[in-house]
């Protein structure tokens, strides 16, 4: 196994990867992200084969710094088990404390057994369980939610107080 970090001008790598992706790769979006400062993807291969991949996002507050999402990880089922998601979790660690990153995080559903185990297995602790709030953002189609109530952020988003 060799993990090799992407970046910009790798799209033809990045469509090698695919079947480790929920869905094909999109050109613009797979551009954007390699070209963007702070976003990460590495992926980890078998040979010339992509076994698996992790994208990591850099997040940074004024006053907590920059600490690591991990975005999404995804491993191809005939590599699954035998030690490519660990690894490229932890690849990605130390990728993040290499450019300053106080900690990194990731989001996982409590029934993605697979998930957490690979997550402990790098190194990571469960904290309480957070309140996943969404935005879904789409055309002119999209619905609108009523106006009748104005909304109070009073509970305090992940590491700091609500404003």
């Amino acid at each position: 196994m060799h993990i090799k970090r992407l970046g910009p001008g790798d799209e033809r790598a990045l469509e090698g990867v695919g079947a480790c992706f929920d869905g094909p790769v999109q050109a613009a979006a797979a551009t954007r992200f390699l070209n963007a400062e702070g976003h990460h993807i590495l992926v980890a291969y078998d040979g010339e084969a992509a076994a698996g991949f992790v994208t990591g996002v850099e997040m940074t507050h004024p006053d907590k710094g920059t600490e690591m999402f991990l975005y999404e990880l995804g491993v191809d089922a005939p590599f699954r088990r035998r030690g490519y998601g660990v690894a490229l979790v932890r690849a990605l660690a130390d990728l993040a404390r290499a450019r300053g990153c106080y900690g990194m995080w990731v989001l996982t559903d409590d029934d993605n057994v697979a998930a957490r185990a690979t997550y402990a297995a790098a190194g990571a602790t469960r904290e309480a369980p957070p309140a996943l709030l969404l935005w879904t953002f789409g055309g002119e189609d999209a619905p609108v939610p009523p106006a009748d109530e104005e909304a109070h952020a009073d509970t305090p988003a992940r590491g700091g107080a609500a404003h």
